[in-house]
């Protein structure tokens, strides 16, 4: 890349920062992204994402926080034009052929480093668009011309670290970026039924208990729901799927209350529940 062309870029990059510090609140979504299959599918999920991404306002950037980039220490990616990752097995060759080709926001993740204080984030070069983003954005955003950046998960952390790290990141949605949590509210795929779709009655109870606690408000229920014993461990024998909800807890501000949409099921045990919170 000529040095005139990297200025140029880097400028762009940080007039996203500069133009937009007093920018109106960005929205906040919580996508239930199941099935890596809705990234090309036609049917309800992703038809209810691409109506979504058309009613949103357009962002000028979006941080995704997804299930599927789980590290050791947190880390934000920082290149300027990340790799489209397939990272799932057994899938049909079409799904391996797809590309998201959005920018990325290195300069926003400088930002995003430094705003958190108390936990560390470190840049991070080495991973791309997991289809924990990818495969969601391609249906909501498919133009794919909106700078994209990812915050990786630390699974090795309680569960209020999680919340409490994503308070740090809150004024980013006054700076135009637009954060988006993947994962499911309920994610059991040892208990997946291929051949029907009914919830089980632990999958149903634990949805509604979540709905809930969001409805009113209850993040500390939330943030705890542990608490919950065996239907926790039901819900999610690993709770990966579970964490991107707690972040978009932490940037939530107190007068946001969910509007839900996607609130099926699928092959049983993948609750699509999914939500926005509006500035």
């Amino acid at each position: 890349m000529s040095s005139a062309k990297g200025c140029m870029k880097i400028s762009a990059l940080k007039n996203i920062t500069d133009e937009h510090k007093q920018s109106e609140t960005m929205p906040l979504l919580f996508v239930g992204h199941g099935n890596p299959m809705n990234a090309i599918e036609d049917n309800v999920f992703s038809r209810a994402w691409k109506e979504i991404g058309m009613r949103l306002p357009t962002p000028q950037a979006i941080l995704s926080i997804s299930a599927h980039w789980l590290t050791r220490g947190t880390k934000v990616l920082s290149v300027e034009q990340p790799e489209t990752i397939h990272d799932f097995g057994g899938f049909p060759r079409e799904l391996y052929e797809q590309q998201y080709p959005a920018p990325g926001a290195p300069q926003l993740a400088k930002e995003t480093q430094q705003l958190a204080v108390k936990h560390h984030i470190s840049l991070d070069d080495n991973w791309g668009f997991d289809h924990g983003t990818w495969s969601v954005l391609k249906q909501m955003f498919p133009k794919a011309d909106i700078p994209v950046y990812q915050l990786s998960i630390d699974y090795s952390q309680p569960m209020n670290y999680h919340y409490e790290l994503a308070q740090e990141l809150k004024s980013l949605r006054r700076k135009g970026v637009m954060v988006i949590g993947s994962g499911n509210i309920v994610h059991n795929l040892q208990a997946i039924d291929f051949y029907k779709n009914k919830p089980y009655d632990w999958a149903l109870e634990f949805d509604a208990k979540i709905s809930a606690w969001l409805e009113n408000g209850d993040r500390y229920s939330i943030i705890e729901f542990q608490k919950l014993g065996s239907l926790a461990k039901l819900a999610h024998p690993t709770y990966d799927h579970f964490l991107p909800l707690l972040y978009i807890l932490g940037l939530k501000n107190n007068n946001e209350y969910p509007e839900f949409f996607n609130t099926m099921f699928d092959m049983s045990s993948v609750s699509m529940r999914s939500l926005v919170y509006r500035g």
